[in-house]
């Protein structure tokens, strides 16, 4: 899952760069002294990368096919997407590139932390109107839209690469994976400025019924061991992620995404009260199964059935 590249090769940089983040041209500064990119990936859709420059160097870069975003540790970095230009310190957030737009870069023994998103992850979760021409979700601007903003970047990142990928075994679990790029995915759209429609329109007021809640009740019940989306919930309803997300908190007080998380946590409960004695299974291989890190899994069951989930399989 783990992919390390070490080089003090320019034209092997170079390469590999180009690989991650579109095509690209280097131009050094002073001698240079390597690299080195460390990409741990979630699913096919998203990556976290470390990246370290021991050196100082200009790039030009076409388009890429993937959202950057980052969060600068130390060194210093200039990006200029289609001409702009965006100084990043040590602890600043920052978007590098959007798909669609060539970009330029100045580096200085930078060493940073980078989420590489498809654009298509962040799109299913923002949803579009069923039936119309889409417009896909952009992204308007390259800086959180808040400090608050900033620092919520910085702790699902750290949740993400401490807590899921710390775990080998956790993040090799599709519905853990996927989980955690859905909330990379989601929180870029929470701190970055976006197109996205987030206000219910009348159409979805109205569409926000008992039936489309029904549907998607019945989607999610047949389809809770799939790494699905609210996106991929609002499809099956024939609705907007805007008219499902408020069909559930005006009929069951709560959120498809939550709704979901009940939906296998009783499958996990199922697992457990299953098991028989000596067949192998524990609680942590349950929890991963369905989605959940061990350690929330055994707060959330607690909270659903009121002892631990270890009580349950050794009984």
């Amino acid at each position: 899952m783990g992919e390390v590249f070490e080089t003090s090769d320019m034209e092997a940089a170079e390469r590999v760069l180009s690989d991650a983040y579109g095509s690209m041209r280097i131009s050094p500064r002073g001698p240079w002294r390597g690299m080195r990119l460390a990409r741990a990936r979630l699913t096919q859709a998203a990556s976290l990368d470390h990246l370290t420059f021991a050196m100082s160097f200009d790039a030009t870069a076409g388009p890429p096919d993937t959202l950057i975003f980052g969060e600068l540790k130390s060194g210093l970095a200039r990006y200029g997407p289609d001409g702009g230009d965006r100084r990043c310190r040590p602890g600043d957030v920052y978007l590098t590139a959007c798909p669609g737009h060539s970009y330029n870069a100045a580096i200085e023994d930078a060493e940073a932390e980078l989420a590489v998103i498809d654009p298509a992850l962040p799109d299913l979760l923002a949803g579009a109107e069923p039936g119309s021409a889409h417009q896909p979700i952009r992204f308007t601007g390259y800086e959180p839209v808040s400090p608050q903003a900033a620092a919520q970047w910085r702790a699902t990142y750290a949740y993400v690469r401490d807590t899921v990928l710390a775990s080998p075994d956790a993040a090799a679990y599709p519905l853990i994976a996927g989980s955690a790029a859905q909330l990379l995915a989601a929180t870029a759209l929470a701190v970055f400025p976006t197109n996205a429609l987030t206000s219910p329109t009348t159409a979805d007021r109205r569409d926000a019924s008992p039936l489309t809640l029904r549907r998607a009740v019945a989607f999610i019940e047949e389809n809770a061991h799939v790494d699905i989306t609210v996106g991929d919930i609002a499809a099956a309803a024939s609705v907007t992620t805007r008219a499902v997300q408020l069909a559930f908190q005006r009929h069951l007080d709560t959120t498809p995404t939550a709704y979901l998380r009940r939906a296998r946590l009783a499958r996990a409960h199922a697992d457990l009260t299953r098991a028989s004695p000596g067949d192998g299974l524990t609680v942590t291989a349950v929890a991963y199964r369905w989605g959940f890190s061990s350690s929330r899994f055994a707060t959330q069951y607690r909270q659903a059935y009121g002892v631990s989930p270890s009580h349950i399989l050794r009984h």
